[in-house]
């Protein structure tokens, strides 16, 4: 079975960055940098938005960034599906029915985004539902191949559990969505090649570089800022960031 993580035409991120990654993961966020963010951070328009954990991250990762989305005005979802344990038939299948659900409730377009291998997967997702996505944001997320990874091993070990429709998935992988997308990627990046989390160039597409660490992209205020700009943008007025 072909795997997302990966590929040797692309360099791992060196060892010695996993340290970093740990070491990010396990401090606490600072309350100074969270207040400064909220400060900044425009208010929504209560429009939907849907988040996606990352690798063997569960939604309980997520819940800074929720709070930060709620207390700007967003109606905030999680997935509803767990620990992200790669495409799986539930994880694939589950999360095209949650957001056909939140769309069909709301009655409005959903703004999509997704942590590392999360992000692949809301990628994909707005792909294959154009008409239910106002806009996707990927927080260093692997969106191109090739690419490579610390985790190819826990990848390559729960390959078994993965949807056997993986393979067409990939085919098709560094195609973009015909929605806006934002890519916020980290050059210091310890588990993803960070060439593979940027974005293709076009119409409506951005990269953006945040300062940090790939384990805590989630819950950085630098990425928090931006996202809350990118979210209060009027549905069908995308610009670029700083524009």
């Amino acid at each position: 079975m072909e795997t997302l993580f990966y590929d040797d035409k692309r360099a791992r991120p060196p060892m010695q960055r996993l340290w970093r990654e740990a070491v990010s993961a396990a401090t606490p966020m600072r309350q100074r940098a969270i207040l400064a963010a909220a400060r900044a951070a425009p208010a929504g328009d209560g429009h939907p938005v849907l988040l996606v954990p990352g690798f063997l991250r569960g939604e309980g990762y997520m819940k800074p960034l929720t709070r930060f989305l709620e207390a700007r005005g967003y109606a905030v979802h999680g997935w509803r599906l767990g620990v992200n344990l790669g495409p799986t038939e539930r994880a694939l299948d589950g999360l095209e029915r949650r957001l056909e659900a939140i769309v069909e409730r709301a009655g409005r377009k959903v703004s999509l985004i997704g942590h590392s291998l999360g992000g692949a997967f809301a990628r994909e997702l707005a792909k294959q539902q154009p008409g239910y996505v106002r806009q996707l944001i990927v927080l260093a997320s692997p969106i191109r191949l090739p690419t490579a990874s610390q985790l190819e091993p826990l990848y390559r070990m729960l390959a078994r559990w993965h949807s056997r429709h993986s393979s067409s998935l990939y085919a098709g992988f560094n195609l973009p969505p015909a929605v806006p997308v934002t890519a916020l990627y980290t050059l210091s990046d310890g588990i993803v090649a960070w060439q593979s989390c940027l974005e293709a160039e076009g119409p409506r597409r951005e990269n953006i570089e945040v300062k940090g660490a790939h384990s805590t992209m989630a819950r950085s205020p630098a990425a928090w800022r931006i996202i809350a700009d990118r979210l209060a943008q009027h549905e069908g007025e995308w610009r670029p960031y700083g524009a």
